[in-house]
């Protein structure tokens, strides 16, 4: 029987870089993401065409209804979950120094990048642990994708790194109170990735990438990210709880 998968935000991005690497690794997937069905279809047609059974859930994991209804789905569609990865997120709507940056824009972006994944876990955290209590050999995982920005300091987005430093001890968290149950969560920490969010700084990281920003002079792809998700989710990593992979060209590596 197929294992099933559901990536929030993933139907662009490194969300759905995530999704055609686990559909071609022969998952069955749950796609979430806050825009209609109909202006996503193309792309959910496409990972059809990897033989996996592919559901949409529109839904804004900030908002407690939308998470209870994206569960909902999920095992009503699906029976149980493998794979939970929380990676939908969103940068602030403007960069603003944190001198300036406004409580708005601050609990705008916190609402979805940590608390949306916080309790979305702890909702599939309760299904996995359910059913593992039932069947020691179920195998399942959650894996959290956040950014070299949990620990790389930009002050003209505050609110964002922030974020994901709390993303980072959520995998912590959830690692070590889901260590008994045998059900590992993983973290990873993209660098500068070309997607749409990155759309408007192409210029500037080309620059940068030439002058040394990372230690492998290219952007970073979604299909970077979703090979290394590919891994954590069909069980090559049994042994690693609680880590993180960096996926960023050798940007964070101290160098003299």
């Amino acid at each position: 029987m197929k294992k099933t998968a559901l990536i929030t935000g993933g139907s662009r991005g490194i969300g759905f870089g995530i999704a055609i690497e686990l559909a071609k690794a022969g998952f069955n997937l749950a796609i979430n993401g806050i825009r209609k069905q109909e202006s996503v279809q193309p792309v959910l047609d496409g990972l059809k065409m990897f033989g996996a059974q592919v559901v949409y859930v529109q839904g804004d994991i900030s908002k407690k209804e939308d998470r209870a209804k994206i569960f909902q789905t999920v095992i009503s569609e699906f029976g149980k979950l493998n794979v939970l990865i929380n990676n939908a997120g969103i940068a602030p709507k403007e960069r603003k120094d944190i001198l300036e940056a406004s409580e708005e824009s601050y609990d705008y972006v916190l609402d979805i990048n940590l608390k949306g994944p916080y309790f979305l876990t702890q909702l599939f955290a309760n299904h996995m642990v359910e059913i593992k209590n039932e069947n020691a050999e179920f195998e399942c995982c959650i894996i959290n994708v956040s950014s070299v920005s949990a620990t790389v300091a930009s002050v003209n987005r505050g609110e964002y790194c922030i974020s994901k430093a709390g993303i980072a001890m959520a995998t912590k968290l959830w690692a070590a109170r889901l260590g008994e149950f045998d059900i590992p969560v993983y973290e990873i920490q993209p660098g500068i990735i070309r997607t749409d969010m990155t759309a408007g700084v192409v210029e500037k990281y080309d620059k940068l990438f030439e002058e040394g920003l990372n230690i492998q002079k290219r952007w970073g792809l979604p299909e970077d990210v979703g090979k290394v998700a590919a891994a954590m989710a069909t069980g090559m990593m049994p042994y690693s709880t609680g880590q993180v992979v960096l996926v960023d060209g050798g940007m964070t590596v101290q160098r003299l």
